[in-house]
């Protein structure tokens, strides 16, 4: 990807010195995660907006959405190649990976939430309930039994930049397919724009961020009803001026969060312990929208942050399956 039509791209530069500064600790209970001789690096450029990052250790490559130019990027870890994995992608946002290490995607263009087969053909998970059509599927988590929990607002219907002009014909819900029967639940329905949302390391606990109020909302709740269902919603966060959006989770159930679009903050990623604390934030020079955990050992952070992607190893480790 060039930088000829980035500016961002060409102002950015790499830390020359370590400790990066751009990995602020916050709190003290943070510093074990920051390793002193790693820093920001930004492994791709020149897209629209970055989106849904996704690590496939099998293959070695990250792929992620750049949804405005209808296409699904891919990164190689071993050469640094960058080059398009799907076009069209009929707008993908969200990709996550099943537990049989197939991708999963979510769809603004077809409204819907596919699967990518080992030969490539995709087969569709969800694009109705009840008969009438889904908004745009934004964001997707697998659970370890297999079903797919997805949110469901109507970013991809508001224009013909990140999707298709049409009419919203469900509420904006957030649904769980069951993994075996494939039958499809609303486990929330009373959030306004529902956004990004993860696990907790043993899947007690869903994580889920409202983009449709003035300040942005993140609540957590249990998983119920064996595993199927929400219950006792309660606010995690004070978000404030600030613009939470894709999420991730460590081992120790810390939130790794893409931040950014406000004048009170600072753009990148801010790192929340289990209780809802601010303790570190790793500072990019745009907004971040997502990001994923990746490499040999599930400690390198990917953040798909507006025109470009940039990667951290940290001292910690993605949940497994996120």
């Amino acid at each position: 990807m060039t930088s000829e039509n980035n500016p961002t791209a060409q102002q950015w530069q790499p830390s020359s010195r370590y400790p990066d500064p751009a990995i602020e600790i916050l709190d003290q209970s943070f510093a074990k995660y920051r390793l002193n001789a790693a820093s920001v690096e930004r492994i791709a450029h020149g897209f629209r907006w970055a989106e849904g990052p996704v690590w496939f250790g099998d293959g070695r490559y990250l792929l992620w959405s750049d949804i405005p130019n209808n296409r699904i990027m891919k990164w190689e870890e071993e050469t640094g190649a960058v080059s398009v994995y799907r076009r069209p992608s009929d707008f993908a946002n969200g990709n996550t990976r099943d537990r049989q290490g197939r991708l999963v995607t979510c769809e603004h263009g077809g409204r819907r939430v596919t699967r990518t087969e080992y030969d490539g053909t995709i087969s569709v998970i969800a694009d109705r309930y009840e008969g009438k059509r889904l908004n745009s599927p934004n964001d997707v988590v697998v659970k370890s039994d297999g079903s797919i929990w997805f949110t469901d607002p109507p970013f991809g219907l508001l224009g013909n930049y990140e999707g298709r002009v049409a009419q919203q014909e469900l509420p904006m819900n957030v649904y769980r397919v069951d993994g075996a029967a494939g039958a499809m639940s609303v486990v929330e329905s009373e959030v306004n724009r529902p956004n990004g949302l993860c696990f907790s390391p043993d899947e007690s606990k869903l994580y889920l961020v409202e983009s449709g109020t003035s300040p942005r909302n993140v609540y957590v709740y249990d998983v119920t009803g064996g595993g199927k269902s929400l219950s006792n919603r309660r606010k995690l966060i004070d978000v404030g001026a600030g613009t939470p959006d894709g999420m991730r989770c460590d081992v120790d159930g810390n939130l790794w969060m893409g931040w950014g679009m406000g004048s009170a903050q600072v753009d990148g990623v801010n790192v929340y312990n289990p209780d809802g604390w601010l303790i570190g934030r790793i500072n990019l020079p745009e907004r971040c929208a997502n990001v994923c955990f990746g490499g040999l050992h599930r400690n390198r952070l990917f953040m798909a942050a507006s025109k470009s992607v940039y990667a951290l190893y940290v001292n910690t480790q993605g949940v497994a399956g996120g």
